[in-house]
């Protein structure tokens, strides 16, 4: 029997709390988490009687899929299903962010939930159950495609002068400047600005702490030698770490602000810093290969089989990428 759940964001979270009636048609909670089902996606299919599945494994069409279980860093996967209109729990206390923030509304996206955040409200009432399973145009209002419709069947017949299509071609293209300005800069306030923030204080707590002067003296044996490199991006890339090691790109922002230090103050020579940049990079997307091949409209069968394919290739382009990079560098510095 299916029942109807509450979401709330848990402690330091955003958005929600999400009410979620599963129906015989959407009952399915995806877990795209770096594989495996994530014991929070697994707690919310037990509370509403519905299944948990996957998103490493297998997919689903976005009508079968109720509520979409992620551990994005705010990069893009906490977007990715908000735009699709499904439900998405993040288990990173992440809000509005990454390219897609728009999208990420509070009725339909809350982070940081912990499983006594997860609360039965009762039985889905079958009113409700049939309310949720009508098809999309039976509720509301007219959608945009047909009011275009209407207007343009009004408007048949009747010629734009040039001076009406100029002062409309013009308004268009100002508008999609003005609409780029505004996007620029909330991304710059929303993901480039808090990044330089970041950076600065993990750089500046390395350098007081003294911090950096011993992981350097481990690290730096590895990413002064180009066999130390290749072994760097081989375990970055192990398939069974990439996934865990990609969201929000951690491994990545730290390791990668430490390199920048020992760079500048010479402890690392010059002509390995492009080298070393694909070496710590070995990880970044594997976290993201299901939801990709998602927005892509693979079929299920060509997500099942890519993912794994994906993640093995990185074995071999990930140290091929540090050869190239090397090769590149020489008399570069």
């Amino acid at each position: 029997m299916y029942k109807t759940i509450k979401i709330k964001a848990g402690d330091g979270g955003w958005g929600g709390p999400l009410t979620v009636t599963p129906t015989e048609k959407c009952h399915t909670v995806l877990s795209v988490t770096g594989g495996g089902v994530h014991p929070i996606a697994q707690a919310i299919a037990d509370a509403c009687g519905g299944v948990a599945v996957d998103g490493w494994k297998t997919t689903l069409p976005d009508e079968e899929i109720l509520v979409a279980v992620v551990d994005c860093g705010g990069t893009a996967r906490c977007g990715v299903y908000p735009k699709k209109g499904i439900f998405t729990v993040n288990l990173m206390p992440v809000g509005q962010s990454g390219p897609l923030a728009q999208f990420i509304t509070p009725e339909i996206y809350c982070s940081a939930v912990k499983e006594k955040d997860i609360e039965v409200l009762g039985d889905a009432p079958e009113e409700a159950a049939a309310a949720a399973a009508k098809p999309a145009e039976d509720k509301g209002p007219k959608t945009k495609a047909e009011a275009k419709a209407e207007i343009a069947a009004a408007n048949e017949g009747k010629k734009q002068g040039f001076v009406v299509r100029l002062g409309k071609g013009v308004g268009y293209v100002v508008g999609q400047f003005f609409q780029a300005g505004r996007d620029t800069i909330d991304m710059v306030i929303k993901n480039i600005l808090p990044f330089m923030a970041f950076t600065s204080t993990i750089l500046g707590i390395i350098s007081a702490s003294g911090l950096g002067n011993v992981i350097a003296k481990t690290i730096a044996p590895l990413c002064g030698t180009l066999p130390g490199m290749l072994v760097i991006c081989f375990i970055c890339s192990l398939p069974f770490l990439s996934p865990i090691l990609g969201p929000g790109a951690v491994i990545a922002q730290i390791v990668g602000t430490l390199l920048g230090s020992q760079f500048a103050m010479g402890a690392i020579p010059a002509q390995y810093a492009l080298p070393a940049l694909f070496a710590i990079d070995g990880q970044v997307g594997c976290d993201f290969i299901p939801v990709g091949l998602s927005l892509g409209e693979a079929e299920p069968e060509t997500i099942e089989y890519g993912v794994p394919a994906v993640l093995f290739s990185r074995i071999v382009t990930g140290p091929l990428s540090v050869l190239i990079a090397f090769a590149f560098s020489i008399g570069m510095y």
